[in-house]
């Protein structure tokens, strides 16, 4: 069985463009991942662990990029309870990230039974 991107994540991500007192969401198609290897990094903005390794990932994965190309990508995946959070965690990130819904609950009981 094979899963589209897609069915998982959405027709669109997100990208981050960090302005001085805003941000502002630039969307982008899912098609992007096509060919491309790809982690998903389930995280929060509550999470002490998560945000100590957050920059450890993101110094990887600015040395993979350039190593591979751009044939890497992560898509951040929220477990954040509220938008305002989620915002400024994800403005720490120099990936991708599935829009905030709210909770991934939705996601990770779908992307199981997908798996089954």
């Amino acid at each position: 069985m094979t899963t589209k991107w897609s069915d998982l994540l959405g027709e669109n991500l997100i990208e981050a463009n960090a302005r001085q007192d805003s941000i502002i969401y630039r969307h982008v198609p899912i098609s992007e991942l096509d060919n491309k290897v790809v982690g998903i990094y389930f995280s929060a903005h509550w999470c002490g662990p998560c945000r100590n390794f957050t920059p450890k990932l993101a110094k990887c994965y600015e040395e993979v990029q350039s190593e591979l190309q751009d044939r890497f990508e992560i898509v951040f995946v929220s477990s954040d309870q509220d938008e305002k959070s989620f915002d400024e965690y994800f403005q720490t990130m120099p990936w991708k990230a599935m829009p905030f819904s709210g909770s991934s609950n939705a996601f990770i009981n779908q992307t199981i039974s997908l798996l089954r």
